[in-house]
């Protein structure tokens, strides 16, 4: 084992109970209970944070909107808001391995990947903090009688709620926090009760970068206390949420009573579909990677594979041999490639998908056990002889877990695929342009591969059909979310 050294700014941070983030100080949290921090490396405990009460919601949205409607924030050049959200990036590469290794603790991903996630958070802020000069209007020729000059303005939704996921709350931090800044709006961001610790570290560089007062707020506690507060709350212009289609439809009925603008990035259950002409040798290996990384905590994750009959076996046994390859140990150390899941509760969840698999007629090719005698680690699972009907290929499991069957003609896959409530992302693998684009036309899903199963950039939209969301994040449609669009009209 590589297990590497706490900075003394990490050891520093989490010795300490956290406390909230509203109106640009620190504050004790309402609710005088605090919330364990788990590492699920070990399941002991590694700090506490907040759980604001409801007070602390009307606080923190009376303070953005304070921040919004008489702040400087909205009205400041869109040159001098780009140079602070920079700023906020530069402050996180120079914090870069402290903000990793409490990815690390909180997730229990592994190091590397929390390093990555890091960086590609950093990317975010970059990414839109050059957009914040460049949100245009357009004018219009009409034709109404007599002259006129028509023109429209972009202008900021106002306050925004930002609630992130526990898989990659960096990430899905700077995701929403990223644009959000860029169009002049101020926010409650609402980390995730299991890893809130790099949210509220990020609140702290924020600050340190120049942002004004009341712009960014951090509240944390319960999805169904401190979340439920914040999507209920009348003074709310717009929520961004990311996570499972059923608190998402919990949001949207929320969010009807109010009208509140919504964008909602939700579950998946994508379909890897591996044809008879595929590269093996490139297929096999993505593919198990695609599921298993992050074990296998990710919405895009390819966990339904229809493989043609004529090299079923192969694949399976190819994408078990990788998973059985992989190092399960803590994250902090520096050869693991999977660490585990992010909570007891998680285990337990993905666990009784397994066992109700096996009840229902499917065969464990490989893995299905916890790994170890500590922490939340579930070995990597290859799921064989499964049917579309089984809760296993319907529901969302959210970990190392992928299902498999097989097909014999194109129609068949096509039909396996699109056979589900979910529409968040998918791949086919072939050599042949023309089946591949064919393919990926008919499939139902607002991300697809060609030979590959995961592809992400901070300036392509991503979103879903059906019940995978509503809305698109990233690029310049995820900046659009955070925007009113006003028309004027001028008679001459």
């Amino acid at each position: 084992m590589a297990v590497i050294t706490l900075a003394s700014e990490t050891t520093s941070f989490i010795a300490r109970d956290q406390k909230l983030l509203i109106g640009g100080q620190w504050k004790d949290a309402g609710s005088d209970a605090l919330i364990d921090v788990i590492n699920p490396a070990d399941g002991h405990r590694i700090s506490g944070i907040g759980n604001a009460s409801d007070a602390d919601i009307d606080e923190a949205v009376s303070t953005a909107r304070e921040a919004f409607e008489s702040g400087a924030w909205p009205e400041m050049k869109p040159g001098e808001r780009s140079r602070i959200i920079h700023k906020i990036a530069d402050l996180m590469e120079a914090h870069a391995e402290e903000l990793a290794q409490l990815e690390t603790l909180d997730n229990g991903k592994p190091i590397n990947f929390a390093r990555g996630d890091v960086f590609a958070s950093i990317g975010a802020f970059r990414y839109y903090a050059g957009w914040a000069d460049k949100i245009q209007g357009t004018t219009h020729t009409i034709n109404l009688p007599g002259d006129h000059h028509v023109y429209t303005l972009k202008e900021p939704v106002g306050v925004v709620a930002l609630i992130v996921p526990w898989n990659y709350p960096l990430v899905m931090a700077a995701m929403k926090l990223g644009p959000a800044l860029a169009a002049g709006c101020t926010a409650i961001l609402k980390p995730a009760e299991d890893t809130s610790l790099s949210a509220l570290r990020l609140g702290e560089l924020a600050l340190e970068a120049g942002l004004p007062e009341g712009v960014l707020n951090i509240v944390t506690g319960y999805g169904h206390t401190v979340g439920n507060s914040l999507i209920n709350h009348p003074g709310i212009d717009k929520i961004a949420f990311t996570g499972s289609t059923t608190t998402g439809k919990i949001i949207a009925h929320a969010a009807a009573e109010n009208l509140t603008k919504v964008t909602l990035e939700l579950g998946g259950k994508s379909p890897n579909i591996i044809m008879p002409d595929a590269d093996l040798e490139k297929a096999i290996p993505a593919s198990a990677m695609g599921i298993f990384f992050n074990s296998g905590q990710t919405c895009t994750a390819p966990s339904r594979i229809y493989v043609h009959e004529d090299i079923k076996d192969e694949v399976v046994n190819g994408i078990a041999a990788v998973g059985k390859s992989m190092n399960l140990t803590n994250g902090l150390d520096e050869e693991s490639t999977m660490g585990p899941l992010v909570s007891a509760k998680q285990f337990e969840r993905v666990s009784a998908y397994i066992e109700q698999g096996q009840k229902e007629g499917a065969h464990i090719a490989s893995g299905g056990v916890r790994h170890g005698e500590s922490g939340y680690f579930l070995e990597p699972t290859v799921i064989d002889q499964t049917r579309n009907d089984m809760k296993i290929v319907q529901e969302e499991i959210f970990g190392p877990v992928v299902v498999a069957q097989s097909f014999k003609t194109e129609e068949e896959a096509l039909a396996l695929a699109n056979d589900t409530q979910y529409g968040l992302a998918g791949a086919v693998w072939t050599q042949n342009i023309s089946t591949a684009h064919r393919m990926v036309g008919k499939i139902k899903a607002g991300i697809m591969c060609i030979n590959a199963v995961m592809g992400a950039d901070w300036d392509v939209p991503l979103g879903g059909y059906k019940q995978s969301g509503i809305g698109r994040e990233n690029g310049k449609d995820g900046l659009e979310n955070y925007l009113n669009t006003k028309t004027v009209f001028t008679a001459l």
